[in-house]
């Protein structure tokens, strides 16, 4: 497949938090003032909640930065007039940063986000952004770190019986897949909930299971630590409103792109729709049963609604909604070859579905835009990578969930895709979500992060057209 026109200045990334991009002064970018603020979204149906967090149930440990980290509450003014310069020093300006250069396409009408960036994922060039630094409330895009920092803990087959302490400290409206007590699931359900359903209970069950809530959240700040998402202050796992609790569209970008490096994060995120265990129950003769249930992922892009068709080449990842965040959503979509993430954060305009309709429209730019506009950042590597270096040439395969060796195509354990775009039930559901496969991704054995190459995406689910 060949590289595309500017792949000649793609670079290694072993830069680390701290050091400014120069490869990028020489092109003048276009600022565009931020847009106004307005009140808070009305939580939807994929919200992870709709109220502030319980104090009570918050860690004991103070969030850092919690200063500047109040979330939307805040972020009613402008965006800060310093941002990090993580990636790049335009990506710390206020306003848009595009290089509009002869050839290349306008950005598209419409945009209301606070916060949105468009970014390679292989490459990791950020071809265009929009307050990419600002520290806003997240909701559950958050859960792409939860799913990050906790998914190789355990194979997918391991069982868990919930208990009533499991499913303590929940907050008020938040969106559940629907998990009982004294029910027994396997990991492999509970991921399903999180991804699918945003199901806080999922979260709670999973954070019980890695020794509670708390050593979870430390756990999460000190992997966004290790992925230089140095904007992300974890207080509550699921991405409930906190007091503190922010990340960015560079972070969550920085994140998802480490998140598709898993074989499984991949098939969970790209899942449309799947069976859930449900309660048992005893029959007319008297015998215990337990029925399934269906459920649909959230992720409109990707499962479509009433006025959003289905992206073409959509392959995850995930959504939230709370009072304090607004909709937000990161995804990740693979058209031609060429495979982009796009975040979008709290848009001002509040129309049905519009973080969705916002995010197609920056998809649509990108790969249009891709190959022919100058980037104004890059996404970095984790810093582990930066300390190793990248070794060229070296192709190891992507570490997947636990015991497993995260190579091939996403998919099912006997390696089948999971979404296709025949109709169909159970786990493997329905769609159009392209295989983002572990050869687009790659995490080397000996911990380097190579992403100056491009491989080939072979066509394992068929495509077809956007309606």
């Amino acid at each position: 497949m060949p590289a595309p026109k500017n792949s000649i200045r793609r670079s290694l990334l072993v830069t680390s938090a701290i050091v400014l991009s120069t490869a990028l002064t020489a092109p003048a970018a276009f600022a565009a003032p931020s847009p106004s603020a307005g009140s808070s979204s009305k939580p939807s149906a994929d919200s992870s909640a709709t109220a502030s967090a319980d104090p009570s149930k918050s860690p004991s440990k103070k969030p850092k930065d919690s200063k500047n980290s109040k979330g939307s509450k805040g972020s009613k003014a402008a965006p800060p007039a310093k941002m990090s310069t993580v990636g790049g020093a335009l990506l710390g300006r206020a306003g848009t940063q595009v290089n509009l250069a002869s050839g290349v396409p306008v950005l598209p009408k419409g945009l209301s986000a606070r916060s949105w960036i468009v970014a390679d994922a292989e490459s990791g060039e950020v071809l265009a952004a929009h307050n990419a630094h600002w520290k806003l409330a997240p909701a559950s895009t958050l859960k792409m770190l939860f799913a990050d920092t906790l998914l190789p803990k355990w194979p997918s087959s391991t069982e868990h019986e919930v208990e009533p302490s499991d499913l303590a400290g929940i907050g008020s409206g938040s969106s559940m897949v629907g998990i009982k007590e004294d029910e027994t699931y396997t990991v492999h359900d509970l991921w399903l909930g999180v991804f699918l359903r945003s199901g806080n209970d999922a979260v709670r069950v999973l954070a019980a299971m890695n020794g509670g809530v708390e050593n979870t959240v430390a756990e999460m700040n000190e992997h966004a630590e290790e992925l230089q998402a140095l904007d992300t202050v974890v207080v509550s796992p699921d991405g409930y409103d906190a007091e503190g609790q922010v990340s960015s569209a560079y972070d969550l970008t920085l994140i998802a792109r480490s998140g598709l490096q898993k074989k499984d994060f991949r098939e969970y995120a790209s899942t449309v729709r799947a069976d859930f265990p449900g309660e048992t129950r005893k029959n007319k003769k008297g015998k215990k049963v337990r029925e399934s249930f269906e459920i649909q992922n959230t992720n409109r892009l990707l499962s479509g609604d009433y006025d959003i068709p289905v992206y073409q080449g959509i392959a995850g990842v995930k959504n939230g909604n709370t009072t304090e965040a607004g909709a937000t959503f990161t995804g990740v979509a693979e058209q031609d070859g060429r495979v982009l993430l796009v975040t979008v954060m709290n848009p001002e305009k509040k129309e049905g579905n519009q973080v969705y309709k916002e995010t197609a429209k920056l998809f649509d730019w990108g790969f249009e835009a891709a190959g022919k506009v100058d980037p104004v950042g890059e996404l970095v590597p984790p810093r582990s990578a930066a300390q190793a270096g990248a070794r060229p040439g070296d192709a190891g395969a992507s570490p997947g969930e636990a015991g497993g060796t995260g190579e091939g195509a996403l998919g099912a354990a006997d390696g089948r895709p999971v979404a296709s775009a025949a109709a169909g039930g159970g786990a493997g559901g329905v769609g159009t979500a392209l295989a983002v496969t572990g050869g687009v991704l790659v995490l080397l054995a000996g911990g380097a992060f190579l992403v100056n190459r491009r491989w080939p995406l072979p066509d394992l689910v068929r495509r077809r057209p956007r309606p």
